[in-house]
């Protein structure tokens, strides 16, 4: 173990030091030798560290973003390629080296995060041996081992013997108690972080390998961390409790205030958005503005949420501007089309679309029938009443003349229009 340590020095020596330096402060507030000054300084180890990953974690939520906007492409090989498993994986690492995105990218973190746990626990388990290490000299090292939290020594494990932690001045229950405590809640937080992703922060209908990694994750981390917890000191379930907690905390934040677009999230967050702006008349925060914008930028291509955003606010009397503001208009002009084209406060209402017609009525000219208009019936042929006068036949005019056969008063169907020809002369 020296030798492994000795090795990672570059780090472990680092790590003791901030250590230390810690300790100094809150020794002065708490006493040298208690729990709370060496637990403290574990977890402002653990927010230093976290505070110099933020770019880190930004990365990755840029990297979760582009895998996001990936997922049609990604349905699309999976459907094209459904009975071929091998070329479907080769489609899909095609698309990622195109794309220039990694679906290792939401481990970044915890893999950065793993030199700093490697050192502090190589720390904890030097001070267990009762052996210098980094800037922990003799007095330090005597000070730390004196150190319980909650009963259970910095140093101790779950899997320690009774003598060992004898000599550590504490009791094997109080510390497999504790160290049970610390990591069911350990497992626990780790499961809560990648739950409120998994159905809060990303599209769950779209079964992608991204999709399946992050289910997987969501329930192999905590499992590993029961397991391998029992081998953890009582000052790295700290640290990794800590860290957990925060990712927790940091993770909400972002769901919170920026939600992966088609969401859960991001329906929460535009229903919120719309009933503030809605109240205040503008968009007052600059993260909101950036938001709006990239909504309004996007066209035809919003998602559902994004459209009824936009349409909340043409109810509201308002329109969304392409820098991210909002102006008073009024409800016809403000309004947006459902294709996202947008409109100003100058624009022009809607055009108006004709009704569509029935078959009768295209078949009359669109003319719509005589008892819903209340008109009578339009003539469709001439009768002989409609004729003019000089058409009718001369013998209609003489008195009384009429032929033998006479002839109907209304023209036949398929007959000429006029006077008609008799079939017979006629005999008087």
């Amino acid at each position: 173990m020296d030798t492994i340590a000795s090795l990672f020095s570059f780090i472990t020596t680092p790590v003791s030091w901030v250590i230390v330096q810690f300790h100094s402060v809150y020794g002065a507030l708490f006493g040298p030798d208690t729990g709370w000054a060496w637990g403290l300084s574990i977890v402002s180890l653990v927010i230093l560290i976290r505070i110099c990953l933020i770019p880190l974690f930004v990365k990755q939520i840029k990297a979760t973003r582009a895998m996001q906007t990936l997922q049609p492409e990604m349905k699309k090989i999976q459907e094209r390629y459904k009975n071929d498993k091998q070329r479907q994986s080769e489609e899909m690492m095609k698309l990622y080296k195109e794309t220039g995105t990694n679906p290792l990218s939401s481990c970044l973190p915890i893999l950065a995060q793993s030199p700093f746990f490697f050192a502090l626990y190589h720390v904890l388990n030097a001070i267990a041996s009762g052996d210098t290490i980094g800037v922990i000299n003799q007095s330090l090292l005597q000070s730390a081992q004196k150190a319980h939290i909650v009963g259970a020594p910095l140093a101790a494990k779950f899997t320690d013997s009774a003598s060992k932690v004898e000599a550590l001045g504490a009791s094997l229950t109080d510390v497999r108690v504790v160290t049970a405590i610390m990591i069911v809640l350990m497992s626990a937080s780790q499961f809560f972080t990648q739950r409120q992703l998994m159905t809060k922060n990303v599209d769950t209908t779209v079964k992608t390998p991204f999709m399946q990694q992050q289910k997987m994750l969501m329930y192999v981390f905590p499992v590993m961390f029961a397991v391998f917890g029992i081998n953890f000191p009582v000052g790295v379930l700290v640290y990794w409790l800590t860290t957990n907690v925060w990712t927790m905390g940091q993770q909400m934040y972002v769901i919170h205030n920026n939600p992966t677009p088609g969401s859960k999230a991001q329906a929460s967050y535009l229903d919120r958005l719309t009933k503030h702006v809605a109240q205040h008349e503008k968009v007052a925060r600059r993260r909101d503005r950036a938001i709006v914008k990239a909504i309004v930028a996007k066209g035809r291509d919003r998602n559902e949420f994004e459209r009824k955003f936009i349409n909340g606010l043409s109810k509201a009397g308002l329109a969304a501007q392409a820098d991210g503001t909002v102006i008073k208009s009024d409800t016809a002009v403000a309004a947006q089309a459902e294709d996202g084209t947008p409109t100003t406060a100058a624009g022009t209402p809607k055009r108006q679309q004709p009704k569509r017609q029935s078959k009768s009525q295209r078949q009359h000219g669109g003319a719509v029938g005589p008892k819903a208009a209340g008109e009578s019936e339009p003539k469709t042929s001439l009768t002989k009443a409609d004729e003019p006068e000089d058409a009718k036949p001369a013998a209609a005019k003489k008195g009384g003349a009429k032929p033998a056969g006479g002839t109907r008063s209304k023209a036949q169907s398929g007959q000429r229009k006029g006077p008609q020809r008799p079939k017979s002369p006629s005999k008087k």
